[in-house]
This record gives C-alpha cells, structure tokens and sequence, in this order.
C-alpha cells in the first residue's frame, strides 16, 4: 500500500474552540515500536509521531460533501476517536460524525459506520477489522481488505472498546455503562460482551462486579490468554458522608480468560489512602510482563508486574492468604492494598492521559487536555517521565479557553480529597453513571439517580428534587459536599462554562427510517398531554415563564416510595432522554416503555393507558428522538 510523505504541519482543528487544540483520544504503536499513530479529536487527523522526532505523519479525517461523482467536493473536517494499526502499518482510524461515522483507511478508502464508531481492532492477520458504535451499541467486523461490512451484532449499552482474545477467536466489548434498572437494587453494573468472531453471535454478556460503570478501555495480553479493562467501581450502596479509603469510588482493573471468556476477577488500582479516579487506557508489554494504565483523573501512569499479579489471584482463588485482606477470589475487589509491593505509579504534569501504549521499556499516554505526548520509562528507577508537545508550540494554553480548561477540571480527579473521584466519575462525558446514590442534600436512605448535566445551566431548579436553585450553585456544592475540597471562583466559572456549552449527541433513534413513527409520536405526545409538563418550547421541562427558568415547579405524581411518598419533584427535560436510562427519579424504569406502561397505571404521567402497542411505539421512539 502506498505510504503518505511526511508532512511539516497539522491541520486545523475544526472544534470551536479559543485554543488550537488537536486534543488527542487514543494512540496505537507502529510495528517495531519506533513510532506511534495518535488519534487527534480537535486536530481532526491521525498522525504518526517518530519517537526519535525524526518527523510526523498527518492523514486528515473528513467527509466529502457535495459535488457530482466526488468533483468540486468539499471535505469537512471530523473528530477522530480510534485508530489502529494492522501488521503491515496500515492505518485505519474512526471519525464521528452524527448518526453515520466513518471508518477510514490511510489509501484514502472509506466507509460509512453507525453512530459514534471506535476503538478500531485489527485480527492478528490482519484480515479482518472489529469497531464498536458505541451510541447504537453494535460491534461491526470488516474485510479489512475491502471495508466491506461482513457482520454487525448488538452490544448492550455505549459499546466503548473491544479487544480480541487467543488466537482471535473471541471478541471482548466493554459497555460504557450499566443498562440495569436500580430500585430494587440487586445489582448494578456494567457488563462485557463476549462474541465468536467467526459466527459473530453473542456468546455472553458478562456483569462486571456490583457499581462498576465509566468502562473506558479494554486491551489484552500479547498471547491473547487475559483480557484487562479498567472501569470506576462505585460503592453506590454506601451513604456519601465520607470518601477516605474508598468509600464512594475505587478505580479498578477487571480481567477476563481470553480463552473461556470466563470473568477471572477485579483489582483495585488506588492506594489504601490515595485514590487513582478516572482510569482510562490499559495496554500490556510486548514481553507480557507488565500491565500499564492511564489515570485520566490523576495525572499518572500505573505500571503493574503481571506475573506477580497472576500469581496473586491465583493464590486468592486457591483459598491462600494474600494481604491482610485477601484470603479469597471473592476479597480481592474490596482490598486496596493487593497492588503493594507489585505496582508503581508515575506521575506528571500533563492533564488528561487517556489513551496508552508501551514497548519493553517504555509507556506513551496521550494527554488530551495538554495535547502532549508522554513518555514514561519505567525499567529505570532514577528517569522521570517526559512531556512532548504534540502541537509544535508547547503544552496547551488552557487559560485561553475556559470552556476547554472547564472540561479539564470536570474530568480532574487531583483536586478532590485523596484523588478519589472528580465530576466526570458520576457524571461520564457529562451524562449519568446510571447509579443511586444516596446524597446528604436531601435526607439520608433516600438514593436517587445521578441526572444529567446536559442543559442544566438553563432549565433549573437542579438536583432529581429541585434542591440546589442553580447549576452555578449545583456545581460549588459538589466540590463541596461529593469531593471534600474547595475550588476557586475562577475555575468554577469555567466549569459552568463547560456545562453550558455542552452539545446533545444525534439520537440513533432520530434517523430517516424512523421519520414516519417519530411524526405519528409528537402528534400522541400532544394528545397523551405529556406536553403539559415536558413543554418543546422550554427543553421539554416545566416553567411558568420559558424566559425564567427559576420559576419551575415541582409536581407529585404519586412516584414517590418508602419515605419519598408524596415527595415533589422537578420535571427533567426531555432533551438527550435516550441516554440517561434508567428513569424516574430511583431508576426503577429500565426503558422509557415501563415509563410510560408498568409505572404508569393511574395516568398521572401521561394518559398513556388507553393508547394501542403501535401508538405506545410511536410515543416512546418519538421521545427517544429527541
């Protein structure tokens, strides 16, 4: 395949940003280790990045619009969000772009995707390529010769990564989120679905351990025979008065057998009095001897002596003493000491390492909010990590850009007491964690749902009760109160900010096919009078005056329970619904259908009772569209 001549500069950035900023999501080794391909979400491109700085690489990612057979085509920029490497170095990456993605090839070759694709994975032939949609939850596989779609399953929520086990016989595709309902809660948990690449049937959907969410990366050992993942395990079950050692988030990492694809257990990455929130990339050495991950939320790289690790489950699952702690399988994802002696952390100066890669000696993170490249070598006890820009002018200048530089602070876990969580822990990308949690602004043993911040800057009262007057006021109180530490004014306007600049994705279920039912649902959602409360012209909330947000109102409409009987409560906006499942105020309601049937019987949300299974249908996809 023809190969790009190096190149001398980047391209724009197509965000709208104060800031240049190519703020890079995931990056890939090139075989031989010497070089590595770095998906850029802001620079809209892949670039190969030299290790020695010898020169840089740049294939743009762009959607051709326009034109009659391709002349006088325009090509608009998109975000890049995955990128991976075949045997050979060819590139392929992934590009949002709404409803339809794409997946490219460095030859210039494209098709089009689902919604929102990534974590592109090449078979060990590299003949065929795996891709996750993670907002249509499907996991798709290519000819990675042709781009032709071969076969297409589903995932069960926010497909966010996958992996391929021994021999690429098994696929391993973690879930963003749990898509369990939580009252009564059982258990809660995001799940990995495990498929047979040759039938590409789901063999398993596989719970993680009881409040695991924020499933960010999944990589497995060099032979195939162990998959890691690393996700937040939320001790949801637990009052929020205080965080040491645990007691409201642990970050982990779960292993799968890449053979069975039996679940094998969950380690937690902190410190018995230092937390490591937001874990996000993982990769293992090419020797196989170390386990290397990114923490988002802390500024740091983990590097784990593998054998020793394995040793040690093995041990715990043998019924043996490990730590004071662990003396069973079942102990070892409560036991914040079980990485002593085994793990070394490396921090640094750069915000934001999502993706990671590593040689023998060395770990690369991708710093997203520094537009950095850091090199970490961990084989040398004495060398420091190193910082490299990515962008040719030095590390991003984030006092330029507040919304930017507020996007930082949501995802920064340094700042909370003992680095055990930040905003984005709860609240992924902004969105739900679909959690309870049983907050102290409100009474306690009364969990309820972490909502959405996505226009919570105009449509307040905040909080599933109306509690906190504002977003303004919402957010200081959540330093406060959830993090154990304080925050400059400064950064709390840039954290409003960034809230309020946040933009719904395109609903999968908004698409031409559906044109029809979503047209028959608004007329019903009119007529079934949900348009009373959830009005269109004001977000679909409630306000007396759409200008005036502070005059919403709160309504019992006999869901509340226990001690939330003939509780008030404020009427969420509608906008971006399909994403924040579970629903009602306790997460009762798996799915906007028993929101609108099974915990619905009185008609006191929505005259829903009397409509048919086809009017029901159109009702529920029309909301789901929004």
């Amino acid at each position: 395949m023809k190969r790009l001549v190096f190149c001398s500069g980047l391209l724009a950035s197509a965000m709208a940003l104060a800031v240049d900023a190519i703020l890079p999501e995931a990056v890939a080794l090139m075989p031989g280790g010497e070089a590595v391909a770095v998906a850029e979400r802001g620079g809209c491109q892949v670039s190969v990045r030299d290790l020695q700085r010898k020169g840089l690489k740049a294939f743009a990612a762009t959607k051709r619009e326009g034109g009659f057979l391709g002349l006088f085509a325009t090509e608009v920029p998109l975000p890049v969000m995955g990128v991976a490497v075949a045997p050979d170095g060819t590139l392929y990456w992934t590009a949002e772009n709404g409803n339809e993605g794409l997946l490219m090839r460095e030859d210039g070759e494209r098709v089009v995707t689902g919604n929102r694709p990534m974590s592109p994975v090449l078979s060990p032939d590299g003949q065929f390529l795996y891709l996750c949609n993670r907002f249509d939850a499907t996991v798709q596989k290519y000819d990675a010769k042709t781009l032709k779609l071969l076969a297409e399953t589903k995932a069960v929520r926010e497909a966010h990564g996958c992996a391929l086990g021994k021999d690429g016989k098994l696929l391993f595709v973690i879930n963003l989120l749990p898509d369990d309902a939580t009252e009564p809660v059982k258990w809660t948990a995001a799940r990995v679905t495990v498929i047979d690449t040759e039938s590409f049937q789901v063999l398993d959907n596989v719970h993680l351990p009881d409040g695991s969410t924020g499933v960010r990366a999944v990589a497995a050992s060099p032979d195939g025979k162990f998959i890691y993942l690393t996700h937040t395990q939320a001790r949801y079950q637990l009052p929020t008065t205080q965080l040491e050692r645990g007691w409201m988030n642990t970050a982990a990492l779960s292993i799968f057998d890449g053979v069975s694809g039996k679940y094998v257990n969950t380690v937690l990455l902190d410190d018995v009095d230092l937390g490591a929130a937001n874990p996000w990339g993982v990769t293992v050495t090419p020797n196989g001897k170390f386990v290397v991950v990114a923490h988002a939320g802390t500024r740091e790289v983990s590097v784990i002596d593998r054998a020793a690790l394995h040793e040690r489950l093995d041990r715990a699952a043998a019924g043996q003493k490990v730590t004071e702690v662990t003396s069973s399988a079942g102990e070892v994802h409560n036991d914040l000491s079980f990485l002593s002696g085994i793990r070394r952390r490396f921090p640094f100066e750069a915000d934001g390492p999502r993706g990671v890669v590593a040689t023998n000696e060395k770990a690369y993170a991708v710093c997203t909010f520094a537009d950095a490249l850091v090199e970490v070598p961990f084989t040398e006890r004495s060398v420091r990590p190193v910082i490299h820009p990515l962008n040719g002018k030095g590390l991003l200048d984030l006092a330029q850009d507040p919304v930017l530089r507020g996007e930082m602070l949501f995802n920064d876990g340094a700042k909370c007491f003992q680095q055990w969580q930040s905003c984005a822990t709860c609240h992924p990308d902004g969105i739900v964690d679909g959690l309870n949690w049983d907050l102290m602004n409100d009474g306690i043993g009364n969990p309820k749902q972490s909502k959405s911040l996505y226009l919570s800057g105009v449509t307040p009262p905040t909080m599933i009760t109306g509690i906190r007057k504002s977003m303004q006021h919402c957010n200081r109180a959540g330093f406060r109160h959830i993090q154990f530490c304080s925050i400059s004014e400064e950064d709390a306007l840039c954290i409003d900010a960034y809230v309020m600049a946040m933009k719904a994705q395109v609903s999968p279920y908004a698409r031409k096919q559906n044109a029809e039912a979503i047209a028959r649902g608004k007329v019903i959602f009119e007529q079934a009078e949900c348009a009373r409360c959830h009005r269109p012209e004001f977000y679909f909330t409630d306000a007396t005056d759409p200008n005036d947000g502070s005059k919403s109102r709160l309504f019992d409409l006999g869901l509340g329970i226990r001690d939330e009987q003939g509780r008030k409560f404020d009427v969420p906006t509608l906008c971006e619904v399909w994403r924040t499942a579970p629903y009602l105020y306790d997460g009762r309601a798996r799915t906007m259908r028993e929101v609108l049937t099974t915990h619905n019987p009185e008609d006191l949300h929505g005259d829903t009772s009397t409509l048919s299974e086809q009017e029901l249908s159109d009702l529920e996809i029309y909301v789901l569209s929004l």
